[in-house]
Order: structure tokens, then sequence, then C-alpha cells
């Protein structure tokens, strides 16, 4: 019998063995009567294991880099506004010699100059900045990680080959079942770069000749000069759901939720892989929720839609998209708003298996690295 004991003020979490031959409750082992060697003040009683600082620095990095992008992304608005208007009065805007190169699929919106005007130049503003705040938050939890995984034992081993070591039949299961996860994760997340949603920040790009929602040919807003392949950006078409959006309006970012769980397992099931990559699954849930949240509410901006309340054109495309679409995946498939023949016509097969076959190489390849620093 092993007793849990977690202590919530001091930060343990404590266990205990009975030997199997002791058959006694744990009101008895606890009290000093029954249990004469028993020490309420003794942590030679029970083999404690409190929250390391390394895990402490682990958390504490996790929890900055959620909350500051679920906050960055609250009050988007008026830090776009705020740097657009720094922008211009360093005279930053419409400057004719900064611009993107011919080739660039530029939009109808920006041309191909880099701050045409203050309010593009406060969203390229901001998302340097949100890049920077990810860079410094997400990478020194990263090198927590490693810190405090150096020193504790890992419950899974996988050797720098990918595979469990010593695997029995078990655990070869579990290892397979986790990483058919963690692969199938991947597939979605890149799938999604070519099916994105208007709730997310991966612009849309669909060649000269596209098809619009009604099934008819149009032509797209012309971008600067001859771009790459023909390409070009049109963040309007997303606002219609189609395959990965049929089955949830965040593709990108949900998929984070299994790859976490099934890394915390894979990395070696301790609990600075669950703070890590259990968080990021916690921020991947919360951080969808969070925009959902102001799309109901009606606060502001979201994903590429940066002003739904001042066009009433892209207000009702986003709160149409929203409308039919879901946030648990095939939520609007079980109640009659998508159909499920229209997500396998329009699913993006190739990239979804292709994604998935690289996201096994991926995720075999990260834990090697793990492995490998962590040795």
């Amino acid at each position: 019998l092993t007793i849990i004991i977690v202590d919530y003020t001091n930060g343990f979490l404590s266990s205990f063995q009975l030997p199997k031959h002791v058959k006694v409750t744990p009101a008895e082992y606890f009290s000093p009567n029954s249990n004469p060697g028993y020490d309420s003040t003794s942590s030679l009683q029970m083999a404690s294991s409190p929250l390391t600082n390394d895990e402490a620095a682990l958390a504490f990095w996790v929890v900055a880099f959620a909350s500051s992008h679920i906050g960055m992304s609250a009050t988007r608005s008026f830090i776009i506004s705020t740097l657009g208007d720094m922008a211009s009065s360093l005279d930053l805007v419409g400057r004719e010699e900064w611009k993107l190169p011919d080739w660039w699929p530029g939009d109808s919106s920006g041309g191909d100059r880099l701050f045409p005007d203050a309010d593009t130049a406060g969203r390229q503003i901001y998302r340097a900045g949100y890049t920077a705040v990810s860079f410094v938050t997400l990478g020194s939890a990263f090198a927590a990680y490693l810190t405090a995984s150096s020193g504790a034992s890992a419950d899974v081993s996988v050797n720098t080959l990918g595979f469990v070591d010593d695997m029995g039949s078990d655990a070869r299961f579990l290892y397979s079942a986790y990483m058919g996860t963690a692969a199938l994760s991947f597939g979605a997340s890149i799938a999604s770069l070519f099916n994105a949603s208007p709730l997310g920040l991966m612009p849309n790009f669909e060649t000269q000749s596209s098809l619009s929602s009604s099934g008819d040919k149009q032509l797209l807003p012309d971008s600067p000069g001859d771009t790459l392949g023909g390409i070009r950006r049109d963040d309007s078409l997303k606002f219609t759901a189609r395959g990965l959006t049929r089955i949830t309006r965040h593709p990108l970012i949900l998929p984070v939720v299994p790859w976490g769980i099934a890394t915390s397992y894979l990395a070696g099931n301790r609990l600075c892989d669950y703070v890590l990559f259990g968080g990021l699954a916690m921020y991947a849930v919360a951080g969808c929720f969070a925009q959902d949240l102001r799309v109901i509410r009606e606060e502001g901006s979201v994903g590429t839609v940066f002003k739904p309340t001042d066009s009433a054109e892209e207000g009702q495309q986003l709160s149409g998209f929203f409308q039919v679409t879901s946030f648990l995946p095939f939520g609007a498939v079980l109640d009659g708003r998508q159909k499920l023949g229209d997500v396998a016509e329009e699913l993006p097969w190739l990239e979804f298996i292709v994604g998935t076959s690289l996201g096994w190489l991926l995720e075999k390849r990260i834990l090697q690295s793990l492995h490998e620093l962590t040795a």
C-alpha cells in the first residue's frame, strides 16, 4: 500500500510504503498509540521530495510564458494602437524606401511598403515584440527544464536511438501509443498551416485564381510585383469554414494538448516533464478559450482579424465563422452545424500525412536531444 500526502502549505509531495504483511488503516498508522515509532515532526518517517528550486524556476517561466501571451493577446488592440502612434511620432510611417522584396506575397492593404500606415506599423512592431517575449520566456523555461531534469531520475528512459530502454510489452504499447499521439498532433498542426483559421496568426495564401466562398472563380487583389509562384495573401478566405476549421476553430494550437501530454510521458514521466510539456498543453486550452471569449464579448482584435469592431463586414464575417464552428474538436459535427463528409472532402490530406510522418521523426529527434542534453 502506497500512501501519498500533499502538503500545500510547505509545497511537499510525500509518500511512504507499508510492508505487505502489515494491515493497518492510515489513521492507525498516524496514531502515536498504535505506532510508537511515529514522530509527526520527523522527516525520516516519510520520504519527502519538496519542489526543488529548479522546478520552481521552471514553473515560474512556464506561467510567465502563458500569462504574457494571453495578456498581450487580450490587450492587442491597445498595444498596436500605441505602437502605431509611437512609430508615427518617430517618422517611421510611410517611408517609400522601406519596402518588401518584389517576390514577397504582400496583401492589398499594406502593398509592398513595410510601414505604409500607423496601424500596419503597430502590427509589425507588435509581432516583433510578441516573438521576443516568446523567445525570452519559453527559452528560459527550457533552460530551467534542462537543469531540473538533469538531476531527476526518469521513469521512462529513451535512449539515443529513440526507443525505451528495457522495453516490455506494456511499455512498448505505451511508447507506441504516445508516439502516435505526438505524431498525429504534429500532423494536424502542420496541416493547419495550409488550412488556417481567422482566430490564428497564420496568414492565408492563395494562388492568383482562387475559389470564392460561393464556389465561383475570383481574382484576388493585386499584390506588389510578381510574387513567388503567383501566391497572394488573402486572409478574408479564412472566414469560410473548410477542412480542419470544420473540426475546430483552433486547428493550429489545440493539437498542442495531446502533444504535451504524450511528450510529458515520453520525456521521462517526471514532475519537471509535466510542468513544461503539460504546462504548454494547459496554456493551449486557456489561450484558445480566451480567444473565444474575446469574440463572444466583442472585445477587439483576435488572430488576423484586427478591427472587427471598426469594420462591420469583418465583424460579421468573424461572427459568422464563430457560429458555425466549435471549440472542441468535432463539436460542430456532432451538433449538426458541420457535416463529416465535408470535412473528409476538404481536409488537406497530403499535408496531414506528410506532417504526421514528419512529426514522428521530429518527436524522436526531440526525445533524443533531451536525452543527450540531460545525460
